[in-house]
């Protein structure tokens, strides 16, 4: 219930600030199942526009844990279906917790491969909890406002979902199976990136 009213605030504030949205592709969502959803990370409110772009599926999702220290901002976070995750040293409950969502609730994942706005190497988490839970990942994109000034000033936002990336036929998660895991995702996302703006290019650095 609050998620969705939360995200029912947010898809407002969207509206009022930029109201120059396009989710594409939205066809290409799993409608009866879980999943992964997936995304290069390149704003602090991405997630927020994915979250907005694939309703009516709620989520849940990994949150530094440093934002559970504020009280009013915990509060928030945990009723947002957010749970903490050390960035510096993730531990097991960074694996076992989404993959216990995935498989005992109607609650799918939102998630970032590469962690961080500042790197594009995917990380192998994404593929263990996938394979763990038996998910599917399903790739998207963001192209849009990098900076709160051009997202006033109602710059075009795209969100595009690309096909649903089956993971089973891959029997071990060892290191070629993480690579094979990132290498379909890294494929998608530069499919994705090129259907959206053939020239579109991102500096994780900056």
């Amino acid at each position: 219930m609050f998620f969705r009213f939360m995200r029912g605030v947010v898809r407002v504030v969207f509206f009022i600030i930029n109201g120059n949205a396009h989710y594409q592709n939205k066809e290409k969502l799993p409608k009866d199942e879980n999943y992964i959803l997936v995304a290069p990370h390149r704003t602090w409110w991405e997630p927020l526009y994915l979250a907005v772009a694939a309703a009516p599926k709620q989520f849940s999702f990994m949150a530094k844990e440093e934002l559970f220290k504020n009280p009013v901002l915990s509060y928030i976070l945990k009723h947002a279906n957010a749970f903490p995750v050390n960035r510096d040293k993730p531990g097991p409950s960074a694996i076992k917790t989404p993959v216990k969502l995935l498989k005992s609730t109607e609650l799918s994942l939102i998630m970032f491969p590469s962690g961080t706005r500042h790197s594009s190497e995917l990380k192998g988490g994404m593929a263990l909890i996938a394979k763990m839970s038996k998910t599917k990942i399903v790739p998207s994109v963001y192209q849009g406002p990098l900076t709160l000034g051009d997202l006033f000033k109602r710059k075009r936002v795209v969100v595009r979902f690309g096909d649903p990336i089956d993971i089973s036929d891959i029997k071990k998660m060892d290191k070629e199976g993480l690579a094979e895991v990132e290498r379909r995702t890294q494929e998608a996302f530069d499919q994705l990136d090129k259907e959206v703006d053939p020239n579109f290019v991102y500096d994780a650095k900056k």
